[in-house]
């Protein structure tokens, strides 16, 4: 076999008649005229060259003189007679020839690397051709660029290719591109596409999504061209299949442009829309992103099979209703395809006076029905999904409307893990006030009510926790209450096959039917005349006026509801609140708040030991304790803090509310409760639940005496860790002048009545000092705040305190300016040591 001849780079002065060489003229002239070349092979190259013409459009050539299969596999059939055709173009690419060579030669090479996987393989075989195409992106030709990144999105196609791209640089030399300003969209679009093909690897995703590339890579998402779109949201769906890159991508915006993009119906957004759900699926793992999809319009929904889909078989005859039952006025004969359903619902804005949840649920309602009565209501990208176990576990996203009444369909079919994950992706989307809304005026508050009474505990188990997640709605909350849930929930109680994770979600559920409180807060600003607050039931709304008798009203307690609540049923509440976390037991006190009216009941409670349950709490909470002795205050977690004190307050107010009962008094050992409640007044809880707590202590005392071997009386104690506390983050948290003010006057005669020295000491020890200055500076409550100011002043150790809270200029400013209360201003001067 004849030795390959030996190429070496010599210009000649040769005259060139057009803009750019053509192939053959570049060959021409860096062939060596010194080597002996034969005259066939030098034929042969020149009539591979009339492909290269051809396959060359780069500077205006017409379309059709790009290169056809047929040309491709010309190349290809003659690859082995001329080893040295690709090698030639590939040696063009070297750093020491001309960039206009340079350029025809990648462009060339970039067409022929389309014909196929061998072509691409003949290509790379050559060691150092992809050194040499990426070092032609840092060029300012945006020909030579896009035929550059063009050749490495084509080579990165191939897998076994892919590693050695990444290896030479090219993902940092691609993004280097892109960063440029007036690139083409030819450019942008084969770089982000070579892009899109490097970023499978894991590494690579990883790398792009923490550099600063990311939020341009977002921003090529609002590019005109629909191709650049396209590659931008490859890279991104690649990047999302990386867990740790979706903090990144989240916090560079990428949901709310990938949700308008999923959202528009232009039938040329079909791969970017493909791109966009793959990636906002892929965050939809993660609870709070799948919140903040959910805040965008798209509802996250199971894909269950068109075989799940058999089930549903609307009756004939049908006469049209709205989804949470409510009946249309008949007016005309019902169609037996259910199309008089189906037209009342697209027509339903001009036909009907509705609200407008209830027309989105009546327009979802009727489309999902009708693609479910056409069997094509889960088309993907033109074809059915199918119903195997992996296709089964797949989602979608759909917007709100449609994604509401989808679920809401689902529930009623007969497939149990189609109900289920229906059910929990209701709980899922169930994250507003307007979605939960939305589901009830779809009917899913009467389905998921019933599938209480399911025989699957699984499928209980997602009713439960979707019911939970509507509950948090006050006019959700009253239907679900309408619907007759207690019954299934006090029978999921009773069960002792029931699963701690169903009772919790039980109690959750029965914790906020039973407790009106948020309900209260909004009765009183309206009978305050502060705000109106509108109620609404499942089929009227009603504006209340403010008034006492219709507040009274309201709170009447449901008599039936509380005879439901037996002995067995309490047992299981106290049962439960011994081993429950914080949050929990919160809940069951709520509920045994609720329920503990009479004496019946308050006998079920001692015999199931409500006593020792709350002496447990009690004793988690006196744990910390601060002594007097001690300035510096206990290190403790602030969650875990808060959540001991609301544990503590809810059972304060239960066993306050059991001190009215004779038969409880009797058997309690109200020694322990005094201690443990005097213990938590000193303990560094929330001052809310301290509240409570010293409102209990103050029962007991009533009750029971006082304890004088104790120590200080209960009254004291309460002043020194309560009151005071209390007055004083009045005053230093308050945005309002007269409350600052009233709580300096009652602090003032608190310190006047119940002793100087320890009242004095209570307030210093609890920051008392600062805010105090800073009401005398505003000339607020300056009598009351000079008096107690004085009284801190008499021990020396709170003199650096006043003077760091800048006491000394303010002072002296009141007595220069001979105000009402110069005198006391200057006494309390007089004592500091300036």
């Amino acid at each position: 076999m004849a030795s390959m001849p030996t190429w070496t780079p010599l210009h000649l002065e040769l005259k060139v008649l057009h803009q750019h060489p053509t192939p053959f003229m570049a060959v021409t002239r860096i062939i060596n005229p010194r080597s002996s070349v034969s005259v066939g092979k030098l034929s042969l190259l020149s009539a591979r060259c009339s492909f290269v013409k051809r396959a060359s459009n780069s500077d205006g050539v017409p379309a059709e003189a790009s290169p056809k299969p047929s040309d491709v596999g010309v190349i290809k059939d003659n690859a082995s007679s001329g080893p040295g055709y690709v090698g030639l173009f590939v040696r063009m690419l070297g750093l020491d020839n001309d960039p206009l060579d340079r350029e025809q030669a990648v462009v060339t090479l970039w067409k022929y690397s389309q014909g196929g996987k061998d072509c691409i393989d003949g290509v790379v075989r050559f060691p150092g051709c992809i050194n040499l195409v990426v070092s032609l992106l840092k060029l300012d030709s945006m020909t030579t660029c896009e035929a550059a990144a063009g050749l490495l999105r084509t080579i990165s196609s191939v897998s076994i290719h892919r590693d050695v791209v990444i290896e030479c640089g090219a993902v940092e030399e691609i993004v280097g591109l892109l960063c440029k300003s007036c690139l083409t969209s030819e450019v942008k679009e084969q770089s982000l596409g070579a892009l899109w093909n490097l970023s499978t690897d894991e590494k690579v995703a990883v790398k792009i999504a923490k550099s600063d590339f990311l939020p341009m890579l977002i921003k090529f998402l609002d590019d005109e061209e629909i191709k650049v779109k396209e590659g931008a949201g490859g890279v991104l769906a690649n990047l999302a299949l990386t867990p740790t890159n979706h903090s990144n991508l989240v916090e560079a915006g990428v949901i709310p442009k990938l949700a308008s993009l999923l959202k528009t119906k232009d039938d040329g957004f079909k791969v970017i829309r493909k791109e966009a759900k793959t990636t906002l699926l892929e965050l939809c793992k993660d609870e709070y992103f799948r919140i903040l999809v959910t805040e965008e319009g798209l509802v996250r929904v199971p894909l269950v099979g068109a075989a799940a889909y058999k089930a549903f078989k609307p009756v004939s005859y049908s006469w049209p209703s709205l989804p949470d039952g409510t009946e249309i006025q008949k007016n005309s004969r019902p169609s037996r395809y259910g199309a008089s359903e189906l037209l009342l619902g697209l027509n339903v804005r001009d036909n009907l006076n509705l609200s407008e949840a209830k027309m989105n649920a009546m327009i979802g309602r009727s489309q999902q029905q009708f693609l479910a009565r056409i069997g094509a209501i889960e088309l993907e990208d033109g074809r059915k999904v199918h119903s195997d176990s992996s296709q089964r576990q797949q989602y979608t996203l759909l917007p709100w409307i449609d994604g509401v009444a989808r679920l809401v369909l689902i529930l009623g079919l007969e497939d149990i893990s189609a109900i289920s994950r229906a059910a929990y992706s209701i709980a899922d989307a169930a994250t507003s006030e307007h979605m939960r809304i939305s589901f009830k005026e779809a009917g899913a508050v009467r389905l998921l009510v019933q599938l209480l009474d399911h025989s699957n505990d699984g499928i209980k188990e997602a009713a439960a926790l979707a019911l939970d997640r509507l509950s948090n709605s006050s006019e959700v909350r009253r239907t679900i209450d309408a619907e007759g849930v207690l019954s299934p929930l006090i029978n999921i109680l009773k069960s002792k096959n029931t699963s701690q994770s169903l009772l919790e979600k039980v109690v959750n559920i029965l914790s906020r039917i039973f407790d009106p409180g948020k309900d209260v807060k909004q009765k009183n600003k309206a009978i305050n005349g502060s705000s109106e607050v509108v109620l609404t039931n499942a089929h009227s709304s009603d504006k209340i006026e403010g008034s006492s008798k219709q507040l009274d009203t309201f709170l009447q307690p449901d008599l039936t509801t509380r005879e439901m609540i037996d002995s067995g049923v309490i047992a299981r509440f106290v049962e439960t609140f011994r081993i429950s976390s914080p949050d929990l037991q919160v809940k069951i006190v709520s509920i045994l708040d609720y329920v503990v009216t009479s004496e019946l009941h308050v006998t079920a409670l001692i015999e199931a030991g409500i006593e020792s349950g709350l002496d447990a709490v009690f004793e988690q909470g006196s744990s910390n304790v601060v002594e007097d002795d001690d300035d510096s205050k206990l290190e403790e977690d602030i969650v875990k803090a808060e959540e001991i004190g609301l544990v503590i307050a809810a059972a304060s107010r239960l066993l306050s509310k059991l001190l009215d009962f004779e038969q409880f008094r009797r058997g309690i050992d109200s020694r322990s409760f005094v201690f443990k409640l005097r213990n938590i007044l000193r303990s560094n809880i929330p001052l809310h639940a301290k509240e409570w707590a010293a409102a209990c202590l103050v029962k007991l005392e009533a009750h029971f005496g006082s304890l004088a071997d104790l120590g200080h009386r209960i009254d004291m104690e309460v002043t020194l860790y309560e009151t005071i506390p209390r007055l004083v983050e009045q005053i230093r948290t308050s945005a309002f002048d007269e409350s600052q003010e009233a709580a300096a006057q009652e602090l003032y005669e608190v310190v006047a009545s119940r002793g100087l020295v320890e009242c004095s000491r209570a307030i210093a020890t609890c920051g008392g000092i600062f805010p105090l200055v800073k009401l005398i500076d505003e000339g607020h409550a300056l009598e009351a705040s000079l008096a107690i100011l004085y009284n801190l002043s008499m021990d020396s150790e709170n003199h650096p305190a006043i003077i760091a809270a800048g006491a000394v200029p303010i002072l002296k400013r009141i007595v220069l300016t001979k105000g009402p209360q110069w005198t006391r201003a200057l006494h309390l001067l007089r004592t500091l040591p300036t």
